[in-house]
């Protein structure tokens, strides 16, 4: 294996090296400086075959342009931009985009240390905030391989995971054997990470992916290496005692769990069903009264028949005369029925009087021609006329009583639905016509005080309209680390300083914001709706760490020699640990041991900054783990069969040997010092 190519080396005339941001058994990655882009910090992937004869490199040279055709077919904004590829000096290299940020597996340590995991809330959102990137890149046919915490960062710019190191160029060096070698089982894939079929089989599909974003997740939630979770001799995982989390999301990340790959989610479409169908409930539960329409006949009837039974005593005889001939044409509804009774009734009309008057007129006008026998009789005639114009003013009375009661007995419900019915264009064109949005919108503006204990997690949970704003003040101090996350959709948040000036340029309408206070005063986490948006729901979680809380994290880094004692803690079962030292004069050695799933082998070398450190397994099925003399994983150095780097510090280094059944490994361990270049 070539050594790593120094800092300040200029590649292609164009990408300055500054540093190797960590390496494993199938490559480096450098951080380098793009002259061609004004400076702009790239990362330079160097893929290194494991074999070196003329069949190996000419066939890697054809299956790495392939493969990174395909990666740079992927566009999107969560996942690193492929810009290029180069050889140089007979090694072969990617350009793709820097990320700024923190890698979940550094961000778990960090949180673990501190103790306390990622919340459910947390994972949640992590989920949604990676699965569109998942089924984008499986819509292409691109499987990821290789989920792991160290391959997903918390970008610094948006607080976005970005998904990196995809397993395509491990897979490439597990694919390019010589025609007389063996082929070996595939090691693409970290251990505990990646599903039986993967490791066992080379064989990858979505369902393998979102297994290990199952792992992922449980790791987050407890805090755990997954070797601590996974029981080898049932294949199952024990996660659930350790971590505080619903049934219905325990149920999804079981089933993202199954060992067989047929029992997972087939694809990210379903598992984003199923989380939806998680949280939907009590998204729609709190706005559950919905308000009584009076036109409905369940609950309105009763109080007008009840209002309007009292109010006719004098015209109830004449008032079922009118009805039924108009009644029986529309019999399905008894509201446009009175509707009809009000339109046909049309009292204003000289033409046709008849309709309305002949039920009360004819009566009282037949009886008086019946009597025809007392015409001698003045008294009589008297009588009659005097009856007949008491008749006919009763029943012009009766008549003109009735019009105007039974209209507004039919109409006090029909008006109501008829307007409503007439005036629903009001709402759609709402928005159209300036009048009508102005008056109903009228902002409100809520504000409550919270109390936020440093090193306590504070959850608040709430809705808004689309009018309604609400500012959350928090007393903070100078220098304190203020953590805010949304959840939920379509509400954002903006973090004002007590100025009332947003805290920085990326606090302004985001999801969640994290950084260090500048100045002691009340600060105001503002949420409001997006635009379009009727109604939300959201769950705001706060944290406020205080500057005195980092100092002890950092203060194991000076102690190289004790640090390494509490690393084991988290690690399964026993550790054996043995120290490697040099014969005289050599720098380089080999070892033998046992190890199991129940055993960690872990050897100590003590090795000094600048000097090349390189470990490879030469016998034995089992993997390698590279720790830093403060406990911490070397990046790209888990799950690995060999590695090599250049130190940047000295202590002793961590080798773990880990394998998931009895093996006997041997294991070659060499430190060199780097050669200055000429």
């Amino acid at each position: 294996m070539q050594p790593p190519i120094p800092a300040g080396t200029i590649l292609q005339n164009r990408y300055r090296l500054v540093s190797i941001l960590g390496q494993g058994g199938f490559g480096r990655t450098y951080l380098a400086e793009d002259q061609g882009r004004f400076n702009e910090r790239c990362a330079l992937k160097e893929f290194i075959p494991a074999q070196s004869s003329p069949y190996a490199l000419e066939k890697s040279k054809e299956l790495f342009q392939r493969e990174a055709a395909i990666l740079y077919q992927i566009q999107h904004p969560q996942v690193p931009q492929f810009r290029a590829t180069f050889e140089q000096d007979q090694r072969l290299f990617l350009v793709q985009d820097y990320v700024e940020g923190k890698t979940y597996g550094t961000l778990v340590q960090e949180r673990t240390a501190q103790g306390y995991p990622f919340s459910e809330s947390e994972v949640i959102q992590l989920l949604r905030q990676i699965l569109p990137v998942l089924a984008h890149i499986h819509s292409k046919g691109i499987i990821h391989r290789d989920i792991a915490p160290d391959n997903l960062i918390l970008r610094e710019s948006d607080h976005l995971p970005v998904l990196i190191d995809f397993g395509v160029v491990k897979d490439l060096a597990t694919r390019i054997q010589s025609p007389e070698t063996v082929p070996q089982p595939t090691t693409v894939g970290k251990f505990g990470y990646a599903p039986s079929e993967q490791m066992q089989t080379g064989r990858a599909y979505p369902s393998s992916d979102l297994y290990s974003l199952a792992v992922l997740a449980i790791v987050l939630l407890t805090g755990k290496e997954p070797q601590e979770l996974y029981n080898e001799s049932t294949l199952t995982w024990h996660w659930q005692d350790l971590a505080k989390v619903s049934p219905g999301l325990a149920q999804i990340l079981n089933q993202m769990l199954s060992y067989k790959p047929g029992d997972r989610y087939q694809s990210v479409a379903e598992v984003v069903q199923a989380l939806q169908a998680l949280t939907q409930p009590t998204v729609v539960s709190p706005p559950a009264p919905p308000p009584a329409y009076p036109g409905q006949p369940q609950s309105p009837p009763p109080p007008p028949v009840q209002a309007q039974v009292p109010s006719p005593p004098p015209p109830p005889t004449q008032t079922p005369p009118q009805t039924p001939p108009q009644t029986p044409s529309p019999p399905a509804n008894p509201n446009l029925s009175q509707v009809a009774t009000v339109a046909v009734g049309r009292r204003p009309d000289p033409v046709n009087p008849n309709p309305n008057s002949d039920p009360n007129r004819t009566n009282p006008v037949i009886p008086a021609p019946s009597s025809g026998p007392s015409w001698e009789n003045p008294w009589a005639i008297a009588a009659v006329g005097t009856a007949l114009a008491l008749a006919a003013g009763l029943g012009s009375w009766a008549l003109v009583t009735s019009l105007l009661r039974s209209p507004r007995d039919s109409v006090s419900p029909t008006p109501s639905v008829t307007i409503t019915s007439s005036s629903t264009p009001s709402p759609t064109p709402s928005p159209t016509p300036s009048p009508t949005p102005t008056p109903s919108p009228s902002p409100v503006q809520f504000s409550q005080r919270l109390n936020v204990t440093p090193g306590e997690q504070n959850t608040v949970e709430g809705g808004l309209k689309a009018n309604e704003t609400i500012s959350y003040i928090v007393p903070g101090q100078q220098d304190q680390t203020l953590s805010a996350y949304l959840g939920g959709e379509g509400i954002l948040m903006t973090v004002l300083a007590p100025d009332q000036n947003p805290v920085n340029n990326r606090a302004k309408r985001v999801s969640a914001w994290e950084g260090a206070l500048p100045y002691t005063g009340d600060y105001y986490i503002q949420l409001s709706p997006v635009r379009g948006i009727a109604q939300a729901d959201y769950k705001l979680e706060l944290n406020l760490e205080s500057p005195v809380e980092p100092t002890p994290t950092s203060s194991p880094t000076p102690s190289p020699t004790p640090s390494p004692t509490p690393t084991p803690s988290p690690t399964p079962g026993a550790v054996d640990v043995e120290r490697v030292s040099f014969p005289p004069g050599a720098t380089e050695t080999q070892v033998s041991g046992q190890t199991n799933p129940t055993t960690i082998k872990r050897y100590l070398v003590t090795a000094q900054a600048g000097q090349v450190l390189n470990v490879e397994i030469t016998d034995g099925a089992a993997t390698l783990d590279i720790r830093y003399p403060d406990g911490r994983l070397v990046e790209d150095a888990s799950g690995v069969v060999s590695w090599q780097s250049q130190l940047p510090t000295d202590g002793d280094y961590q080798i773990d040997v880990i394998a998931a059944r009895d093996t006997n490994f041997t294991l070659n361990i060499s430190a060199q010092n780097q050669e200055p270049s000429p």
